[in-house]
């Protein structure tokens, strides 16, 4: 086959660099920001929402079951831990600085999920503590969610409680099915039989 002629001055062609890509490990951990802001939001939001539509009393969404109702709440998550509400806020801003700095190393999805739901669950709680009545680090947290069947009630929630409880679960999920932070996932058919749970 005869060589291609080669005209006087061209310049050979140049390789056509690679696309640069984003490192897994900085996409997941922007991933578990970005849901955790858009849930502070979120939470944000209906909070604002919920203080000034149900200012003069609860309203019944589902009867016998549904009820949105004010309530501000100085204890933890679910109304829990009245007494203790300094205690609280400085727990979940170790949380909140606590998950920011470890999202550093994740490199799976769910667990990028679960992560972004638990911190910003705490985080919107939290912006409650610092800046709502009675002060700094003892602000009381506005719940408004009532689930209820007859006589029995669950404990009046949010939507950052909602947050913490879907992290709760995603991070059970995911140790029980052996998915790690770091991507991978155990092969308990390799783990000797005497050292399984």
């Amino acid at each position: 086959m005869p060589a291609t002629p080669v005209t006087a001055g061209a310049q050979p062609a140049q390789p056509v660099p690679p696309a640069p890509t984003v490192p897994v490990g900085r996409s997941r951990r922007s991933l578990c920001l970005a849901l955790a802001a858009s849930w502070v939001v979120l939470d944000a939001i209906t909070k604002a929402v919920v203080i000034r539509a149900l200012a003069d009393g609860p309203v019944t969404v589902v009867p016998g079951a549904v009820q949105l109702t004010l309530l501000r709440n100085p204890g933890s998550a679910f109304s829990l831990a009245t007494g203790y509400t300094t205690v609280l806020s400085l727990l979940a801003a170790t949380v909140v600085v606590g998950v920011v700095r470890y999202s550093a190393r994740l490199r799976s999805t769910p667990w990028a999920v679960a992560l972004g739901f638990l911190l910003g669950g705490a985080a919107g709680n939290l912006a409650d503590r610092l800046f709502r009545a009675p002060g700094f680090l003892r602000g009381y947290v506005v719940d408004w969610v009532r689930l209820y069947h007859g006589t029995h009630s669950w404990p009046v929630f949010n939507v950052a409680d909602s947050g913490i409880t879907c992290a709760a679960v995603l991070v059970v999920v995911l140790s029980v099915t052996g998915r790690r932070v770091d991507g991978s996932r155990v092969d308990s058919s390799r783990v000797p039989r005497g050292e399984r749970s």
